[in-house]
């Protein structure tokens, strides 16, 4: 790591620019055969292999939220937070074997479509609003609030300029070709962003490691921040809100995860462009091994910015430029940028050019959903039901333009957050223990009623608002669990109260048929259940 100050060499920007002119020249490239027509736009003409759907699932999930967020919160909590992708990659295994199945015999394009197929159309509204405000709100506005913050820590650029920039960027390929130029530029972002990350990782863990190296470091950075090293905090430790014990294992992370990986249309919108099952289901295995390496890229960095601004002999190596943007406990997000100002000459432009992937892929992947969900489950349903195949899509590619306006001049406002990882599942966890039961109770419970899960997503809300702000020092994982359970008990109350037969008369047959699975999906599935336990094992 070389003390240099903000900004990139030559170098590093011969090398961003070669990166622009790829992802720009393959995105249009694809755009052709599939822009017109709205499977082509929105499900990318439903030709995906798994390998495909595997990496651009990674793609459109790794983003500003985990280089810049999740790093931060391995600078101020350590590898505890590594969970969320560890947790993650055994979810994407329930995904394809118990919810992908059910969704692609539906033949739907979006989530929403599934519950006016299992409810009506006023619930399908109703979560579409939800969704639809939440990408906006949420989603959009901190991968473009984070993805500026980088680009002003790394290049001194002022943020709203940096913010600008990265939604151009984004809007010009994916705007144009659909979910084609999204999933076939994601090959190459997830390709970047894997070896970029691992660069950073290398070299900062390298750099506290001295003349002893890469392994030497690890074990340095084990036994300085010992306690950034429990993956289960107990009560005592400062941040043991944020991750409550082995409620972690058990509790609410279950249902954040569980949402976002199976009922999130910028995720689950990849498996519905496949071949087929079978092909979806591998490419979920797929991503899950991808998901086991992801902590290495990005929390570890940030416990190695934190062994790094507590050795005073470490910072002096880094000269004056130590002091730009210096990470603290209050500003843990600033650790993977502050770190990356130390990168040498052609390192740093390919990992400007990770972060940059990260952050616009998932921007691209946001927008295509948030363009998907208002166009079909919105205009077509209640605005212009004979409209074209092309009106359609351009009414996505505005949908998706006035989207990112919003996002554009709401995300400065992030600024005062010091974790924004912990933000976005905190109020993300507003909406998700709510839809979480409607399909939970949809897909396998056959007396849940359309009224019973209006009724439970609706009063989902005020339930997590009371446990969020009455003052009962619950971790907001906790909440999440107890808004789920609440949630499915009026549900189920309201459907048993009303209903008027057995089962509900859109109740989903399931057979054993539907959820058989290949041999390669098993074996990798055992695989990654394999690695995660060991995991856990070493590092309990």
């Amino acid at each position: 790591m070389d003390t240099v100050t903000q900004g990139l060499a030559g170098v590093d920007y011969a090398i961003f620019a070669v990166y622009v002119l790829v992802i720009i020249g393959v995105g249009l490239a694809v755009s052709r055969k599939n822009k017109s027509s709205t499977e082509g736009y929105f499900l990318a003409g439903k030709s995906l292999p798994w390998w495909a759907v595997g990496a651009s699932l990674i793609a459109a999930n790794i983003s500003a939220e985990q280089f810049i967020g999740m790093s931060g919160s391995g600078f101020a909590i350590g590898l505890g937070i590594a969970s969320y992708e560890w947790m993650a990659a055994i979810t994407l295994i329930l995904v394809g074997k118990f919810f992908l199945p059910i969704f692609i015999e539906k033949g739907i394009y979006t989530i929403p479509e599934f519950v006016e197929k299992r409810y009506n159309k006023t619930l399908k509204t109703i979560l579409a609003v939800f969704w639809i405000c939440l990408y906006i709100f949420v989603n959009l506005t901190s991968v473009l609030y984070l993805g500026g913050l980088a680009l002003e820590t790394i290049l001194g650029i002022p943020m709203m300029y940096s913010i600008i920039g990265l939604a151009i960027f984004a809007l010009v390929y994916s705007v144009y070709g659909g979910l084609s130029a999204v999933v076939w530029t994601d090959v190459i972002q997830v390709v970047v962003l894997v070896f970029g990350g691992f660069a950073t990782t290398y070299l900062a863990v390298s750099f506290i490691g001295q003349d002893a190296g890469f392994f030497a470091g690890l074990g340095n950075l084990v036994d300085r921040a010992p306690d950034h090293f429990e993956m289960i905090l107990d009560k005592s430790n400062p941040q043991f809100m944020n991750l409550p014990g082995i409620a972690v294992l058990i509790g609410g992370l279950w249902v954040a995860n569980l949402y976002y990986w199976g009922f999130n249309q910028y995720i689950i919108q990849r498996t519905f462009a496949s071949k087929s099952v079978d092909e979806a289901q591998k490419g979920l295995v797929f991503a899950g091994y991808l998901k086991l390496i992801i902590p290495f890229l990005v929390v570890i960095p940030g416990i190695a910015a934190f062994c790094i601004t507590q050795d005073p002999a470490l910072m002096a190596q880094l000269g004056e430029a130590a002091n730009n943007f210096l990470p603290s406990m209050d500003h843990a997000d600033r650790a993977y940028p502050w770190l990356t100002q130390f990168l040498p000459a052609g390192v740093k432009g390919l990992v400007f050019a990770a972060l940059a992937a990260a952050i616009v892929s998932s921007l691209a992947s946001m927008l295509n959903s948030t363009a998907t969900i208002f166009t079909l489950d919105i205009y077509h349903e209640y605005i212009d039901k004979n409209a074209s195949d092309y009106k359609l899509v351009n009414v996505g590619r505005l949908t998706a333009i006035i989207s990112l306006v919003i996002a554009i001049f709401i995300a400065p406002m992030l600024g005062a957050i010091d974790q924004a990882f912990q933000f976005i599942q905190e109020y993300t966890g507003l909406v998700s223990p709510g839809v979480l039961a409607v399909f939970m109770c949809g897909l396998f419970l056959k007396k849940t009623t359309t009224l019973g899960a209006s009724i439970g997503v609706l009063a989902s809300i005020p339930i997590a608002l009371l446990l969020k702000f009455l003052p009962l020092q619950m971790p907001f994982m906790d909440q999440m669990l107890y808004t789920f359970i609440l949630s499915v008990a009026i549900i189920l109350f309201v459907s048993l109260a009303t209903s008027k037969s057995d089962d509900d008369e859109k109740a989903i047959t399931l057979t054993s048929e539907v959820f058989a699975t290949s041999s390669a999906f098993k074996i990798g599935s055992y695989g990654i259940l394999l690695i995660c336990a060991a995991i856990y094992a070493i590092f309990w």
